[in-house]
């Protein structure tokens, strides 16, 4: 099992972005020293939070801002937009078991609905957690 680490520069953007947001204008590159990663890497997410509406990105002179309420952006909103695909990424199978083999013939049949479940558990979970929620978390810090 892999999870992207591109979700977990997507939180804290949108972190860094609620919490600073208003005071200064955000940008990539102040993103970038914020979470250890490069620039482009910032602007790839940054494109698709912004391409999801979770936040919007002022033209020319830069700087982002979260764009709706943070109840309504949960981290299966966040992950689909960075990682769109990433639920059927989470698990794989081996892809050529041998059809001469009883078990290698069945194999993807057996595991398909047991990795089904385990993905609808995860996005459930996923969901049920929003922005709101982590940027609470947050600020319980000491």
């Amino acid at each position: 099992m892999h999870l992207s680490t591109k979700y977990s520069i997507a939180v804290h953007c949108l972190i860094f972005i609620y919490e600073y947001g208003k005071d200064k204008k955000v940008t990539s590159e102040l993103l970038a020293l914020s979470t250890g990663s490069n620039p482009v890497t910032i602007r790839n997410i940054i494109s698709s939070l912004k391409k999801e509406g979770i936040i919007s990105v002022k033209f020319g002179t830069g700087g982002a801002a979260i764009n709706c309420p943070l109840k309504e952006i949960s981290l299966y909103r966040i992950y689909s937009a960075v990682e769109p695909d990433f639920l059927s990424k989470l698990i794989g199978i081996h892809p050529a078991p041998s059809p001469f083999c009883p078990v290698g013939r069945n194999i993807h049949k057996v595991l398909d609905a047991s990795y089904e479940k385990i993905r609808g558990d995860l996005c459930r979970s996923l969901q049920s957690v929003t922005l709101d929620d982590i940027i609470n978390e947050y600020h319980q810090i000491p």
